[in-house]
């Protein structure tokens, strides 16, 4: 199967909604999905099958408290893929696009709390080695990061905290 990865469009909106949906099987990512959209510095990404969506990636920044640096960082929340569609390496394919483009933006560092076998293969560990810590309550393992820019994180220390979309 060939799916074509691109950024989202306007025209792209409802049948993202779908998946989402689809994919968590309710529609609280969806939701979050439209709230944050608009967010300046969010990268949406889609996967086209012909001329219908199977699959969605959002990039969103987040902060990263650290007296020691400033550092550019975006949150990868929420990644779906339509049931038909998965173990097909779509959601690979999106992870991998997505953080090339988010390197290509300058991004130093992306964060996940995800499945902690899937995320490592792209280069993900668990945040606590960093010494970064999630604001939210999650399992150590399933909170990770990925440096972009080697060193980015040499130093850093502190809690990530994502959008205000986030706590609803």
């Amino acid at each position: 199967m060939s799916v074509t990865i691109r950024p989202e469009e306007p025209r792209d909106i409802d049948h993202v909604r779908v998946v989402n949906e689809r994919a968590f099987e309710s529609p609280d990512e969806a939701a979050l999905v439209d709230a944050l959209r608009a967010t300046p510095g969010a990268l949406s990404l889609v996967a086209a099958d012909g001329d219908r969506i199977v699959g969605h990636i959002l990039f969103t920044p987040v902060q990263i408290e650290s007296r020691a640096m400033a550092i550019r960082a975006v949150g990868l929340a929420p990644m779906a893929v339509l049931p038909e569609y998965q173990r097909r390496g779509i959601g690979s394919e999106l992870v991998r696009r997505g953080l090339d483009m988010c390197r290509a933006s300058g991004q130093e560092a992306v964060v996940v709390v995800g499945h902690p076998t899937f995320y490592p293969r792209f280069g993900f560990v668990p945040a606590f080695t960093k010494d970064l810590d999630c604001e939210f309550t999650v399992p150590r393992d399933v909170f990770m990061v990925l440096e972009l820019r080697a060193g980015a994180l040499a130093g850093a220390h502190g809690v990530v905290r994502y959008r205000p979309e986030f706590a609803h």
